[in-house]
């Protein structure tokens, strides 16, 4: 069983407290950024066990009858079909995903913007596709120098040539698939379009991560940076905070470059600026959660080491680059860790040094290691989910619970006539398989029976696997690491 390092209960009740606080702060009307995912939260809940990772969304279903939801998408990510890592869909497809996932929970949210516009036709087909859904779409304009120049970011040229996104509730919050998304640019540009219509309205900041009132260098914090080095983020004493309160808070370098902005745009507006610090800005409560400290140390240590090796394959799919590699490695000195300080990561690699082949480790609740290794007949995801099956149902290693007669027609079937190179059976075709003979053997009956045994177990292979793999990996609630070695 998964330790607790985070009290959830104690984080719906304060956090959701803190944020109506901060509404009745304001006019009008105030729009919230939620940083991170705002549905579901995976990073969240690794690094602070025992968060759940539909929080934010539950609290929000307290306010619903007073919020609506905007989602902002970068045209940078749409150009390039960015990924959202923890479930494998393009950033655009999850922005449909997520929007249908509100309306359905009764939440309204009918507005996308797209960040970052400067004339991409891939965006502009993507405002097509959304408005035929019956969306409504608005455009936030790249500004030259944006955040540095602070004129002309408050001014007609800058903010002032945004679309004015039309919204009818007093709470706005503005969300997005992930991070570089310009949710702050949204808000900031919203402030200056609703003064101009005559509309108070303020700005607040609901951001898990950096948390501010736990130290720079906690493993929690750090695995924030290795999550974000794609964006080069970097964690850092709040300059602004510290010189208005004497106190030390942490924040990240994105905020803090774009408090000046922030601040122009408030006296601009108001004549004063109600926030002394980014800090100000934020109403993260889960700081003070932490119930167990070590046991959030400890995941957050685990999830730069995973980090490190995503990243790692990420470089040799193209979809990363070394200075992100060399980011997390630096982080991983500082925090005194090794990739061998993922058991499974050892585990999978004695086996290939016995075996010669590929291999792969799964670390069961308990801390047992199964090992496995490919064969002729199964790749070595495959034949780790049987083994792993087999220890925890107490069936005999040595026994066969798909026999070859069945395996072999597959293979054939995959080589022949959908003209496969690899004949190996993967986990899905494994799954099936078990299902199908589950109906008149006890054995595959109780093999089955304990996949749900299997979430937030730890697997690495020493070789990339495929989609499939990864996906089922992913739906059973596996933390999957890889060498970075393509399969043969």
């Amino acid at each position: 069983m998964q330790k607790i390092g985070f009290d959830n209960e104690k984080y719906l009740k304060i956090q959701s407290e803190h944020i109506k606080e901060r509404i009745s702060q304001f006019g009008d009307k105030l729009y919230m950024e939620f940083g991170g995912k705002l549905y579901d939260d995976y990073h969240a809940s690794r690094v602070l066990p025992g968060f759940q990772p539909d929080s934010k969304l539950r609290m929000l279903m307290q306010l619903k009858d007073d919020a609506e939801i905007i989602i902002a998408i970068s045209a940078v990510d749409i150009e390039k079909s960015k990924i959202r890592a923890d479930l494998g869909i393009t950033y655009d497809e999850d922005v449909l995903r997520l929007q249908d996932i509100f309306t359905q929970r009764g939440l309204l949210c009918q507005s996308v913007v797209i960040t970052k516009f400067n004339g991409q036709a891939s965006a502009k087909a993507y405002r097509e596709r959304l408005e035929r859904l019956g969306l409504k779409v608005y455009y936030l304009y790249n500004i030259v120098d944006y955040p540095n120049n602070v004129n002309l970011i408050d001014s007609e040229d800058g903010f002032g040539k945004n679309d004015y996104v039309q919204t009818t509730r007093p709470l706005v919050v503005v969300t997005a698939p992930g991070p570089g998304s310009g949710k702050m640019a949204v808000c900031l540009s919203q402030l200056y379009q609703e003064n101009k219509h005559g509309v108070r309205a303020g700005y607040a900041k609901f951001e898990t991560f950096p948390i501010w009132s736990i130290p720079l260098k906690h493993p929690v914090n750090m695995a924030y940076e290795a999550a974000t080095a794609d964006l080069n983020d970097v964690n850092m004493i709040d300059p602004f905070h510290l010189d208005a309160y004497g106190e030390t808070a942490v924040n990240y370098n994105r905020d803090i470059e774009i408090f000046p902005v922030l601040n122009a745009i408030f006296e601009g507006i108001y004549g004063e600026n109600p926030y002394k610090s980014p800090t100000d800005m934020g109403v993260n409560m889960a700081g003070f959660c932490i119930c167990d400290d070590e046991v959030c140390c400890e995941a957050s240590r685990a999830e730069i080491i995973r980090r490190y090796f995503t990243t790692r394959c990420g470089v040799v799919e193209g979809k990363a680059t070394e200075k992100e590699v060399n980011k997390i490695a630096l982080l991983m000195k500082m925090a005194k860790i090794e990739p061998e300080d993922r058991r499974v990561v050892v585990a999978a690699r004695l086996k290939k040094e016995q075996s010669g082949v590929a291999s792969s480790a799964i670390e069961l609740a308990d801390g047992t290691i199964i090992t496995a290794k490919t064969s002729p007949l199964l790749g070595p995801s495959a034949a780790l989910l049987l083994n792993a099956t087999k220890y925890l149902a107490h069936i005999d290693h040595n026994i066969n619970l798909i026999p070859q007669e069945m395996i072999e027609p597959i293979q054939r079937m995959k080589v022949s006539l959908l003209h496969g190179n690899n004949p190996r059976l993967h986990t899905d075709e494994v799954l099936v398989a078990l299902s199908m003979l589950s109906l008149n053997d006890e054995n595959c009956r109780n093999a089955l029976a304990t996949l749900p045994q299997l979430k937030g177990c730890q697997v690495h292979s020493t070789t990339m696997l495929n989609e499939v793999d990864r996906k089922i990996f992913k739906k059973l609630g596996i933390g999957l690491t890889c060498e970075p070695v393509r399969k043969k």
